[in-house]
């Protein structure tokens, strides 16, 4: 049964994951780190909340947890894709870019985990 519900939220991870990057694309008018470094602080963000939720109610099914954690949490954020983006910004010369993506998301990552966190608990 975990199997089953980790691939299921998996790809609905992976095409939410693909679908925000494609929007915000759309908007900006081309290709940018920007989808991503969305992706990865709102999934922060989420996972932390869960994460504080899900040990407050500790009778919720392994299989959510798994379905939301594991599955589709873990198939949307995407800090491989954010370092190969950086790597690819550093070698096209634009070092600036490439550290700011990289810290940047790092930093509002872990702040969005920790107010998640925060507002988890407080539900």
């Amino acid at each position: 049964m975990s199997w089953a519900m980790i691939a299921l939220g998996g790809a609905m991870g992976a095409v939410s994951r693909y679908a925000l990057d494609r929007v915000v694309i759309s908007i900006v008018g081309v290709p940018t780190v920007l989808g991503i470094f969305l992706i990865n602080i709102s999934g922060s963000f989420v996972l932390g909340m869960f994460v504080s939720l899900s040990d407050a109610h500790p009778g919720w099914p392994s299989g959510v947890r798994m379905l939301v954690a594991v599955g589709f949490l873990g198939s949307y954020t995407t800090f491989s894709t954010l370092m190969v983006a950086g790597v690819q910004s550093g070698e096209s010369g634009d070092i600036a870019k490439a550290a700011l993506n990289v810290v940047g998301s790092v930093a509002l990552g872990m702040t969005a985990a920790a107010v998640g966190i925060v507002a988890g608990r407080a539900l």
